[in-house]
């Protein structure tokens, strides 16, 4: 073994002996937190794999997203004659050149090929973080070091083999035409006898950048590098629409105060983010000045981890407060209570990290163990409990909205139960939208009645705000109750409601039939049940998405058939629509809250509608409702009519 080989040995096997101590100790950090099972259902999680992070499906949703595709898979590709220059460091006689030439002239094209393609990947992500950055902090230190070694790789690859080919040592000329122009450009004068030292500088070059790049990975943003596949691997199947239940015992712990209350895929998530920015620009708090940032969420989490896990691995307890006002790895109350839970941070997520879910158990800790919340959620409380909805109205007002119609109470031979829900018996507007809807549900010939003073409120809010002991006791208390009046089947108006029952109620053993009724109405109108007079004319339609029925809920489509069939033309879309909609403000409890910070977000939404220059809006949320209807009073836009689907197809009935 010649000294150089033996030099080279020394210097990999410490290389690798110092990667592998690095990603045990960091990613061992992950056991402190709680079980969760995501290894179930292995075939669908390699399929997935597959298709978002080797496919990179996400990614490519936005159009930045090829040059990341382009280098992604220059890399792997890259991976294979990496692997084949270190072997060939350790023992000399293991190279490609051994191969027949049908196989090794391909694959040096490939490999020569691929090597520009990633230089000019990495020298098109370097001017735009200069000139069109993806958000301000993405200029980094961190990501030109990363970036520099990248093309410090190529331009060894392309020198090495350039000297190779200009002095003869290597034969496959016309197959490595990169490398070729580069010998010619810059390595015309060597030959076989004067080439070594440049070949051992390149060589050694390459071999070194190679090494520190890899030990760079485990402590760099570019982390993600190793575990975006895995997190994708261990991505959740189902929609993030509820949270997990809590058991209460006298002493126990709620929420998430410390790291070892989240579990060990919530830490992983850390690791696995990429630092695109893209969760940033479509949080709707986010965009609107509050300070709340979904990307700043997830590293915080991840600095609190390399500084609390190793002591907390041990046992000991964390000097770094996950929950506090200032500081880097600690996440502010004003953050955790911008969040509106619309959901679009996770939507767009290019490695599924789960940050939404995070901050309602961050609530649920302030909340439950430290009392500590918005002042203008004490009322709220307070009303849930003793009176059972937001307003703290008396319930025998919850028939009002009836007093002009016949309404049957829901009895055993009812087909179905009408949830009015809380803004749709007590709100002003919205008692318009229920007996809307009453209307259409009674020309279509549809049993059904309502619980009356009986019904109580879903607790949707509660959850999304923290206050989970109130949910718990609410949602039991409902479930029995629905289960002694024999409910089977359904409706409701309000998506918060719709989701609350359809999915947070089945942990409690809730097993019926919950429609929106805008999928229901769709399917009267399909089916010839519901008979219009003719099309109505509302003007130019512009439709919004509810985030809990669409993002959450996946519904995005029989709105719009509804509007379709009822006016005779599809609605307009706004610039952020279906999957990619923007949240009104009023979810995760927003709704009884002020917007203290920044700029309200339900104006950015109707400004966004407005400018498509419609004449009627069309929601299918009664909290749409509320926040369209202020937002066009601030806007000085009163001549743009706030509707409901259900109001639009009861004047096709008139």
């Amino acid at each position: 073994m010649t000294l150089s080989v033996m030099t080279f040995a020394a210097v990999f096997g410490f290389a690798v002996l110092l990667f592998g101590w690095s990603c045990f100790r960091r990613f061992g950090l992950v056991t402190i937190g709680r079980p969760e099972d995501r290894f179930s259902d292995v075939p669908s999680r390699i399929r997935d794999t597959f298709v978002y992070a080797f496919a990179q499906k996400r990614v490519l949703q936005k159009p930045f997203g090829i040059n990341h595709f382009v280098l992604f898979w220059s890399f792997m590709i890259l991976m294979l004659a990496n692997g084949e220059f270190l072997l060939h460091g350790l023992f000399p006689a293991v190279s490609f050149s051994v191969l027949p030439d049908w196989m090794y002239h391909p694959l040096v094209f490939v490999f020569d090929c691929v090597s520009l393609f990633a230089l000019a990947c990495v020298i098109i992500a370097g001017i735009r973080r200069v000139f069109r950055p993806p958000y301000p902090e993405a200029i980094t230190l961190d990501s030109y070091v990363i970036l520099s070694m990248i093309a410090v790789l190529m331009i060894a690859f392309f020198n090495l083999h350039g000297i190779e080919i200009a002095t003869g040592i290597e034969p496959a000329k016309a197959f490595m035409p990169v490398s070729a122009a580069v010998g010619t450009m810059f390595h015309a004068g060597l030959t076989m006898e004067n080439a070594g030292p440049s070949i051992t500088f390149w060589w050694w070059v390459h071999a070194v950048v190679l090494l520190v790049f890899l030990n760079y990975l485990p402590y760099s943003k570019h982390m993600h590098i190793l575990s975006s596949i895995p997190n994708c691997y261990f991505r959740r199947f189902d929609k993030a629409n509820t949270l997990p239940t809590e058991t209460f015992v006298k002493g126990g712990r709620f929420g998430v105060e410390t790291l070892d209350q989240f579990t060990w895929k919530d830490l992983f998530d850390s690791y696995s983010c990429t630092e695109c920015g893209r969760c940033q620009m479509a949080c709707p708090a986010s965009i609107t000045g509050k300070p709340l940032n979904p990307r700043q969420i997830i590293h915080d989490l991840k600095v609190n981890l390399l500084h609390n896990g190793p002591a907390m691995k041990k046992g000991r307890k964390p000097t770094l407060p996950l929950v506090w006002n200032h500081g880097k790895g600690s996440i502010t109350e004003d953050q955790i209570w911008s969040c509106t839970t619309c959901g679009a941070c996770m939507e767009v997520c290019p490695v599924f990290i789960e940050q939404m879910p995070k901050i309602l158990l961050l609530r649920r800790y302030l909340v439950e163990m430290k009392a500590q919340f918005p002042e203008e959620l004490l009322n709220l409380f307070e009303n849930m409990e003793q009176r059972s909805n937001p307003w703290g109205i008396a319930p025998v007002e919850r028939t009002k909205w009836c007093s002009q119609m016949e309404v049957r109470p829901f009895d055993g031979s009812t087909e179905y139960l009408l949830y009015v829900g809380c803004a749709g018996a007590f709100d002003s507007r919205n008692k318009q939208v229920t007996v809307a809807l009453a209307t259409v549900l009674d020309a279509a010939g549809i049993s059904w009645g309502i619980l009356g003073r009986e019904e109580p409120c879903c607790g949707d809010s509660l959850r999304r705000l923290g206050n989970e002991f109130v949910f718990d006791r609410m949602a039991r208390d409902n479930v029995k109750m629905f289960r002694e009046k024999g409910v089977k089947k359904i409706i409701t108006m309000c998506p918060h409601c719709f989701s609350t029952l359809k999915n947070d109620y089945k942990q409690y053993g809730l097993d019926v039939e919950v429609v929106h009724h805008s999928v229901l109405i769709d399917g009267l109108l399909r089916e010839g049940k519901l008979k219009l007079s003719g099309t109505v004319d509302l003007g130019t339609i512009v439709f919004h998405d509810s985030c809990y029925l669409g993002r959450h809920n996946e519904i995005y489509e029989s709105p719009r058939d509804v509007i379709a069939q009822v006016t005779g033309r599809k609605p307009k879309e706004m610039e952020r629509n279906r999957k990619d909609s923007f949240c009104c403000g009023a979810g995760g409890g927003r709704m009884w809250m002020e917007e203290h910070l920044g700029t309200r977000i339900n104006l950015e939404r109707v400004s966004e509608a407005l400018g498509r220059n419609p004449d009627t809006v069309c929601v299918t949320c009664p909290y749409c409702m509320t926040m369209f209807e202020d937002g066009m009073k601030d806007k000085n836009a009163g001549n743009v009519a706030v509707k409901d689907i259900a109001e639009v197809v009861a004047e096709g009935l008139k």
